[in-house]
């Protein structure tokens, strides 16, 4: 029974020799602070790659042209595939699974040779034709005006959406870009929004100096005919696009008349697979987790065991001077419990609360600092903590079960005989 008495007698024996019990609790307190520590770590390495995925559909597959490696029908090894146009339709006729294929055109490039002016002022930036679709496989925020629609495809219509970084470059401050004109490559584009990429990796530098246009005009302000540079396909949301990767490869390879055993001619990314290979990696990490903390709380547990063992036995008088005053022997196993159980909590309860603060401080300086790549927001689920707990407890329990038998089968005789 949790009296008063008890509890004094329990934090006498734990002072008696505080040396030995501060060594004998960090045991516990290093296991469940190793545990907790791993477990956030992991969670923050899942997080910051799962931002990097969030501003793109996960079930998604990117296609490109690339040369044979086979020679088949009469056409050479070595010929550059071209996707084309019909390909889309094609794709979208065969494989039912796919709920969105966004054929895309790119011109220059971030950091290249100035291709974008707006009066005295150039700039290079990555110009894509892209259709409206493109913005439900790679999220955007429209910070003014809209995205591409429908109309600008059939109208073959010169508007443009351009990043951030453009507008900084291209426009003074405060001036408002929506309406104005800007030419690409000499021909002239009406802005009819803006738009901001919160990705978190290294791409939104780049994304953020892009300029979108609609794929119909592209084609024709810069004579691309009905040629693709690639392919962004997403399946529906109960259908995997790894599942459908091969038939599509297939179609794309029948269509251009490539050899079906030429893995080299379509080249392809499989944005769900990487996923998946991310997601699998913190499995592990988060398994490693378990286990080392799980075999430092095991060998924490084994200390507390034999040091209970060394104050049962050095308490034997006191233990017979009990007994023979009439201390059942549950009275003598329960206090001895209870004291394995209350060092256990206590040095357990300070290791989560040392992996709390060392938590707390990360994200502190994460949000002093700003997003790392890959590393974000790194947590532990209260679940995790409410079961660490229990386990503790058992632990306190079981540590201190062989020392409580052994004080209860001395007899009181040989217990106050002993010196």
């Amino acid at each position: 029974m949790f009296n008063r008495d008890r509890w004094n007698e329990i934090l006498e024996a734990l002072n008696a020799n505080r040396l030995r019990t501060l060594l004998t609790a960090f045991g516990v307190f290093w296991g469940i602070f190793i545990l907790v520590a791993l477990l956030a770590l992991t969670n923050g390495l899942r997080t910051g790659v799962t931002l990097q995925f969030a501003n793109r559909a996960t079930n998604t597959l990117f296609i490109w042209g690339q040369r044979t490696s086979i020679s088949y029908k009469g056409l050479n090894k070595g010929r550059r595939l071209q996707l084309k146009l019909n390909d889309v339709e094609v794709l979208k006729e065969k494989i039912p699974g796919l709920k969105y294929v966004s054929p895309r055109l790119q011109l220059g490039g971030y950091r290249g040779a100035n291709n974008v002016s707006r009066n005295e002022k150039t700039g290079a930036f990555q110009v894509s034709g892209d259709y409206p679709e493109f913005i439900n496989q790679q999220y955007m925020d429209i910070l003014e005006g809209r995205w591409i629609n429908y109309s600008d495809i059939q109208k073959e219509m010169k508007n443009a959406v351009i990043g951030k970084d453009v507008v900084k470059a291209l426009y003074d401050i405060g001036e408002d870009p929506i309406g104005s004109y800007i030419k690409l490559q000499g021909v002239n584009f009406k802005v009819v929004g803006v738009f901001d990429n919160p990705n978190t990796n290294g791409d939104s530098e780049e994304e953020a100096n892009t300029i979108f246009i609609p794929f119909t005009t592209f084609g024709k302000a810069f004579n691309s005919g009905d040629r693709v540079n690639w392919m962004i396909l997403t399946a529906h949301d109960n259908v995997s696009i790894t599942t459908l990767k091969e038939q599509i490869l297939a179609v794309i390879r029948e269509q251009h008349k490539v050899h079906p055993d030429d893995l080299r001619a379509v080249g392809n990314n499989d944005l769900a697979e990487e996923f998946a290979k991310y997601n699998g990696l913190f499995d592990i990490l988060a398994f490693v987790g378990y286990f080392v903390g799980a075999l430092v709380l095991l060998s924490g547990g084994i200390g507390i065991s034999n040091i209970m063992l060394i104050v049962v036995k050095e308490r034997t008088n006191e233990i017979g001077v009990r007994r023979a005053l009439g201390a059942t022997p549950w009275n003598i196993k329960a206090q001895i419990l209870q004291e394995s159980i209350v060092l256990t909590l206590i040095s357990g309860l300070a290791g989560i609360a040392f992996a709390a603060g060392l938590i707390w401080l990360i994200n502190y300086v994460l949000d002093q600092s700003g997003p790392v790549s890959s590393f974000a927001n790194p947590t532990v689920n209260i679940f995790v903590v409410i079961v660490a707990l229990i386990v503790l407890a058992i632990a306190g329990l079981l540590a201190g079960f062989i020392p409580a038998s052994r004080a209860t089968t001395m007899k009181p005789v040989d217990a106050l005989r002993t010196e």
